[in-house]
């Protein structure tokens, strides 16, 4: 679990007081959240199954009072007190110790998988409110951007060189970036609650995150044999060997029962006449054997046994296909956001080119503000895309290390 958190910690190239803070995190989710907690405490309830059947039968006791009492040879029978204990069949209890074992150990992978979730999420939450958080920064820039503008165009007008609709132009592009700006604020306060859930904190606490992310100069390697070792698959192997137990649980419980017992019958003493066992006491040590004639029960329980290794078998392989189509997904979107950043980079670097030509233009006297529109436009759209290229690197690292680490 630790080496996911620094393979995590290891992809950001920022300061390390802010990469330590990402892993002191992901260690309070680990230990907060309730999702977690419950599946620790399964798990516990599970484990605490063993000592439930580490059991005999309870042991029968009876007393039974002869309203009529008999007469035998030695007296009359007064009352009668019985004691047995039926005894499972030898390695029975053992069978069922491991069967339950079995179940408790498929259940501590429940454990493993909701772990790696858990940190997936909390990266890929915190990778969208870094995102955000660079967006509205952009967004401020081209506002300022803009406002630089606007001063060049009202100076513009004032010479007679530009009209007042430029003016009024970028002044409506200033009010839709603000827009824009508002509304992923609103968006970082809703992705700061659901990052804070999975913290199990209050919804409203600051998260902090970093200024800025970079695309790694090259993408690590990936280890697709790992896969076939991914909790949620090694949960369908505990959960076939929770049925072979089974099985074996279900084969000792079809044979017989072995019982003990004791009888004692008090007698009282015949007045009447004098002899050495006169009023004697009966005791009865008894054997007994339950068997299972009617068997077709265990006989089902192991076709039920049977059909149910083949299913698990199935979901298994079903979920395989999953996985490995997910890890195929994310290495291809993997590669698409390098590509979408390298190709964002050049755009920029043109946009900006673009941009400084406007501005000497403006110095000869000569600037098309409609231009100035389309290019901070461009330039904008650039940058968005620059950083949403970053924020897809790094969540299908996520989504990377969750089925291979």
């Amino acid at each position: 679990m630790k080496r996911i958190i620094y393979t995590l910690i290891g992809l950001l190239t920022f300061s390390v007081s802010n990469a330590q803070e990402l892993e002191v995190l992901i260690n309070e989710a680990l230990n907060n959240n309730p999702v977690i907690q419950k599946f620790e405490l399964q798990y516990r309830i599970a484990s605490e199954k063993v000592n439930e059947v580490n059991t005999i039968p309870n042991t029968e006791f009876s007393v039974g009072y002869f309203v009529s009492e008999p007469e035998t040879r030695t007296g009359a029978q007064r009352f009668k007190v019985s004691a047995k204990q039926m005894l499972p069949w030898f390695g029975t209890i053992a069978s069922r110790e491991n069967y339950v074992s079995a179940l408790a150990d498929a259940k501590y992978e429940d454990i493993v998988v909701a772990k790696r979730k858990l940190m997936a999420s909390v990266a890929q939450s915190y990778y969208y409110l870094y995102a955000n958080k660079a967006k509205q920064e952009v967004l401020s820039e081209n506002i300022k951007l803009l406002e630089t503008y606007e001063t060049l165009a009202l100076t513009s007008v004032e010479v007679g060189k530009a009209s007042a609709v430029d003016v009024l132009r970028l002044q409506m592009r200033q009010n839709e970036m603000q827009q824009l700006k508002d509304v992923l604020s609103q968006q970082f306060l809703a992705e700061q609650t659901n990052f804070n859930k999975l913290l199990n904190r209050k919804n409203d606490t600051a998260v902090s995150v970093v200024d800025g992310l970079m695309m790694p100069s090259e993408d690590f390697e990936i280890t697709t044999k790992n896969l076939a070792l991914h909790p949620e698959l090694l949960k369908y192997d505990k959960l076939y060997q929770s049925i072979e137990q089974s099985e074996l649980l279900n084969q000792k419980e079809s044979s017989p029962m072995i019982g003990f017992g004791l009888d004692y019958i008090n007698i009282s003493e015949r007045p009447d006449m004098n002899f050495s066992d006169n009023g004697k006491d009966i005791v009865m040590p008894m054997v007994s054997v339950s068997i299972p004639i009617f068997n077709k029960k265990y006989r089902s329980q192991t076709k039920q046994n049977e059909l149910g290794q083949k299913e698990i078998t199935a979901q298994k392989q079903e979920r395989l296909n999953t996985l490995e189509t997910l890890l195929d997904k994310a290495i291809n979107d993997r590669i698409s956001a390098r590509i979408s950043y390298v190709t964002q980079v050049k755009n920029l670097k043109q946009a900006k080119n673009a941009e400084n030509i406007l501005l000497k233009n403006y110095e000869t006297g000569t600037i098309d503000f409609n231009d100035v529109l389309d290019i901070q436009e461009l330039q904008l759209k650039f940058q968005m895309n620059q950083i949403e290229s970053v924020k897809s690197y790094y969540v299908q690292i996520t989504i990377i290390n969750y089925l291979i680490q």
